[in-house]
């Protein structure tokens, strides 16, 4: 079956070497269904041939706001009113800019402003132009305004960097336009999920966490969102971008953490814990930095038990479809179903961290889902991918359930 059969899709392209990628996104989308039109900036020719578009669009190019030829019919227009979705690819921080003050000094800024389709921006810069205040005040105009934001990727870039700013890869983007039009099946349900790590302050300049990057958590969230959930995404501190379409809730301690799950947690259909939270908390946070003497060579900190969020939630007296993790580094499935029956949970997604290439930190993951009856494993792959199988079997065992 293909997906976008019939569906209306205007591919804005900005100033950037990931626009060599865009031939490949237009024959994608070709095939699975779409009627693809594509609107070119001036800097986008620099790297690619309009002629290179037309030829695998099989649609005419429009770059240019002032072609007399095309605004006989108001051709700015007849695009924006044509499109079912626009999707800028790869998005400049230039033209995030424009966007974010209602430029519309060339066409693709015009079309923005004129449309009513649903628009999505897969931003690509180099990791400092997207880390850059500016470019991410910019963003937070882009998702007040209720525009899809995919991306970026974290990796190699083409200056050498490393870091976020990559264009998401082509089979992530079709993915992500397919998901828009989907039949949802978590529409009208709420979905609470835990990621990242916390950090529990020693003194003002010391804490204690651990090496989670929040990837997974951050994944299975954009992942329920493409499945039609509401979602909220309680985070510790973490270093990667929001996923779109999600309230976040930013917090830093164990405690701050338990507060908004049991808050959120209330009347939600589902509820993930996903977050490595620190088992252990200071007892008294020093007020000033403790200093190193040349008399105390050691040094004790006395610790308390925080408390256990999962467990928490899943003691509610109506309490949601309850999913644990367990990170381990042995015994993986001795500890995950001790776990599963302790906490009182529905199903629980075990990995073994001591693996190289999955787990803390990786893009890549792989795990065993346990439930008190049933085992199911997902193999090593994307995180992404991952979240995308965990997402399709917590909703199978939630409809099971009801």
């Amino acid at each position: 079956m293909q997906i976008l059969q019939g569906k209306k899709i205007v591919l804005g392209i900005t100033g950037g070497i990931a626009a060599y990628k865009m031939p490949e996104l237009v024959r994608r989308l070709i095939e699975q269904g779409a009627d693809v039109r594509v609107v070119m900036t001036e800097s986008a020719k620099a790297f690619i041939t309009p002629l290179t578009l037309q030829a695998v669009s099989g649609n005419p190019v429009s770059d240019s706001l002032l072609d007399t030829e095309a605004e006989r019919a108001m051709g700015h227009i007849a695009l924006a009113k044509w499109a079912d979705l626009l999707l800028i690819a790869p998005a400049s921080a230039n033209t995030i800019a424009h966007i974010a003050h209602g430029l519309a000094n060339d066409l693709l800024g015009t079309i923005v402003l004129a449309t009513n389709a649903t628009i999505a921006v897969a931003p690509a810069m180099n990791q400092q132009m997207w880390h850059a205040e500016i470019t991410q005040e910019n963003m937070q105009k882009l998702k007040n305004r209720h525009i899809n934001i995919w991306g970026p990727g974290q990796g190699e870039q083409a200056c050498g960097d490393i870091g976020f700013g990559r264009l998401l890869d082509v089979p992530e983007l079709v993915d992500l336009v397919c998901g828009l039009y989907q039949e949802k099946a978590l529409m009208n349900q709420h979905w609470v999920i835990t990621a990242g790590p916390t950090r529990e302050a020693i003194d003002p300049v010391r804490y204690i966490s651990n090496h989670s990057s929040g990837k997974m958590g951050y994944a299975i969230a954009q992942a329920a969102v493409n499945a039609g959930a509401k979602v909220t995404l309680i985070s510790g501190p973490v270093n990667i971008p929001e996923p779109s379409s999600v309230e976040l809730i930013n917090v830093m301690s164990a405690e701050q953490m338990h507060q908004q799950a049991l808050l959120k947690a209330k009347g939600a259909d589902v509820f993930i814990a996903c977050a490595a939270v620190a088992d252990y908390r200071v007892v008294e946070i020093a007020e000033q930095k403790i200093k190193k003497t040349a008399d105390n060579h050691h040094m004790q900190i006395n610790l308390v038990k925080n408390p256990d969020i999962v467990a928490d939630v899943a003691a509610l007296s109506e309490k949601p479809f309850t999913v644990g993790f367990a990170a381990e580094t042995q015994d993986v499935e001795q500890y995950a179903l001790d776990k599963l029956t302790r906490k009182n949970l529905d199903l629980i997604a075990a990995n073994n961290v001591a693996l190289s290439g999955q787990g803390f930190n990786s893009d890549n993951n792989a795990l065993t889902v346990f439930s008190a009856t049933s085992q199911q494993d997902i193999s090593l792959m994307r995180k992404s991918d991952v979240a995308e199988q965990l997402v399709d079997i917590i909703a199978e065992q939630l409809g099971e359930k009801r």
